[in-house]
């Protein structure tokens, strides 16, 4: 062991939670389920653990990533350590009912397979306390409905990284509109190539720039769709 090998134990919290930041940066699984087994022993809740230690890391990975620090290799790494942590407080996290926020359902659009993006943003929400299903990429208007259908999810979350690929949303709104449904949902969309203004024109609820946003904006709109405070 190398003299200057930090011992994850022997920090303090504060100081534990700054290392795990910098773990799930570099991508470190095994170092960050260390740091969750040592805050569970030290009698945190699996809720603070995940939003302050897992979710708080993933914040600043996802603000590096949209700004062109960190690029999708090294966000892999990342997003698969915080799934480390996932996995050991998942289980807990539904023992202590930890609140569960709202259920989303989420894909890539028709002809579009870009999955980074909408993975970090599932990894997210599932961070914040929301239950999400990934349909995955490529998805047709058929598959998002009948995922609806299925799922009676609160939001429909579509992502799209091609500007050919963009207008597809509004095919998928459209037909939940013909069909009677879209007021049933809150409906995110996101991807680089998108903006407001695009969210607008097609009938989104709302476009996330990235997928801290998606969660503070998913928060609040389903606190309105329940007629309660969003919870901070």
């Amino acid at each position: 062991m190398a003299d200057d090998e930090i011992i994850l134990s022997e920090l303090d919290d504060e100081e534990l939670v700054a290392q795990m930041f910098d773990d799930l940066y570099d991508g470190l699984k095994e170092e960050i389920e260390e740091g969750v087994n040592i805050l569970l022993e030290r009698g945190w809740t699996p809720y603070d653990i995940l939003t302050k230690a897992l979710v708080g890391g993933m914040t600043v990975v996802g603000a590096d990533f949209r700004d062109g620090i960190l690029f999708v290799p090294e966000v892999l790494l990342a997003a698969n350590a915080m799934k480390g942590g996932m996995h050991i407080l998942k289980p807990l996290l539904a023992e202590t009912g930890a609140p569960r926020v709202g259920k989303m359902v989420i894909g890539t659009v028709k002809g579009d397979i870009h999955d980074i993006g909408k993975n970090l943003v599932s990894m997210m929400m599932e961070g914040a306390g929301f239950e999400v299903v990934d349909i995955g990429i490529n998805n047709a208007v058929e598959k998002y409905l009948e995922a609806l259908e299925t799922e009676k999810p609160d939001i429909l979350g579509m992502s799209a990284l091609l500007t050919t690929t963009m207008p597809y949303m509004k095919v998928v709104i459209d037909t939940m509109k013909e069909k009677g449904i879209r007021d049933d949902f809150i409906v995110l969309v996101g991807g680089a190539p998108l903006n407001e203004e695009f969210g607008r024109a097609i009938g989104a609820d709302a476009y996330c720039r990235d997928a801290a946003v998606a969660v503070e904006t998913a928060k609040t709109l389903v606190a309105r769709k329940h007629n309660q405070p969003a919870a901070h």
